[in-house]
């Protein structure tokens, strides 16, 4: 179990890690510049992953997937954990257009992408399914948390009238929302337009981890070092392990626990970096979080799977 969890997790981290040092290499060497990785940015944020995250969905077997007591885990759990967060990250991080970026890097995990691989690779078609619904609903509340945290500490974008106006145009949400009553009813879509929306898909984790990557500043991390690693510990071992704790307590074992944990554990995602750019906060310290907690979340998959099965609760 051990060796196959180590190879997989090589092959999903390792790719998204070398795209975020060729894109760093691309800026260095000229061949792309801020303004490539401005349009890039808000191409994947407004285009393309949107469209990833409809196809995953509306595909996805709804009336067999839905777990009510899986999602009200991560729904519930999330939500507590966030407003937790966003209170540390208010009196401990001293830069206000940090505290947003920490928050956002604290808890938003992965789960589009690192975190649906972790589970079908563990629990094949069944677990897809299930993890894709529970991405669905959970993936809602991390855009409305988002864009709440980030327009909170922006001058000018606090009033309620401006964050709701801001969720409700989110390109993220959405996709999400019209992709549910297609794998609620089982609405097929038309030939072309599945092909049509997976070449844009396709589009969305090279390009998210190349603009990421062009934007990383390494020097930076010395600056830094305190935002990252709070985020950091929040998002590869907090927010985790608050999420286990809670599903456990309520009762889920077996491939739902595996579920939350993989999902809950996934690094940073690289969503979290083109909605900080798109919304103007520091988009540098967001780059350094999803490249730090990506590395580190490896081994941190690795100890938390292993020890979760080991006594016998996956």
């Amino acid at each position: 179990m051990q060796s196959s969890t180590i190879d997989f997790a090589v092959t999903v981290i390792g790719p998204v890690l070398a795209l975020l040092v060729m894109g760093n290499i691309l800026i260095r060497v000229k061949l792309i510049n801020d303004d490539f990785v401005a349009m890039g940015s808000k191409l994947v944020f407004t285009v393309a992953l949107p469209a990833l995250l409809f196809l995953s969905i509306s595909q996805a077997d709804f009336s067999h997937a839905a777990n009510p007591l899986l999602i009200g885990v991560g729904l519930a759990g999330t939500l507590g954990y966030f407003l937790v967060l966003m209170g540390l990250s208010h009196f401990m991080v001293s830069e206000s257009d940090a505290r947003g970026v920490v928050t956002q890097g604290g808890f938003r995990a992965n789960m589009g992408i690192i975190g649906l691989a972790y589970c079908a690779n563990t629990y094949g078609n069944d677990g897809l399914a299930a993890a894709s619904v529970y991405l669905g609903l959970v993936t809602i509340l991390f855009n409305i948390l988002s864009v709440f945290v980030l327009n909170f500490y922006q001058e000018g974008k606090r009033s309620l009238t401006k964050q709701l106006s801001g969720i409700a145009k989110n390109p993220l949400i959405i996709a999400i929302c019209c992709a549910l009553p297609f794998s609620y009813f089982d609405w097929s879509l038309p030939g072309i337009a599945v092909t049509t929306g997976e070449y844009f898909a396709q589009l969305t984790l090279p390009l998210a981890l190349l603009c990421t990557g062009a934007s990383l500043q390494f020097r930076s991390f010395s600056d830094d070092w305190f935002n990252i690693s709070l985020s950091t510990l929040s998002k590869c071992v907090f927010y985790p392990l608050v999420l286990v704790a809670l599903a456990y307590v309520v009762g889920l074992r077996g491939m739902p626990l595996g579920i939350v944990l993989l999902m809950a554990i996934s690094p940073t995602a690289a969503a979290s970096y083109v909605m900080v750019r798109s919304l103007g906060g520091d988009h540098r310290l967001a780059a350094s979080i999803i490249a730090v907690t990506t590395l580190l979340s490896l081994p941190v998959t690795i100890v938390a799977f292993d020890l979760l099965a080991s006594r016998n609760l996956l």
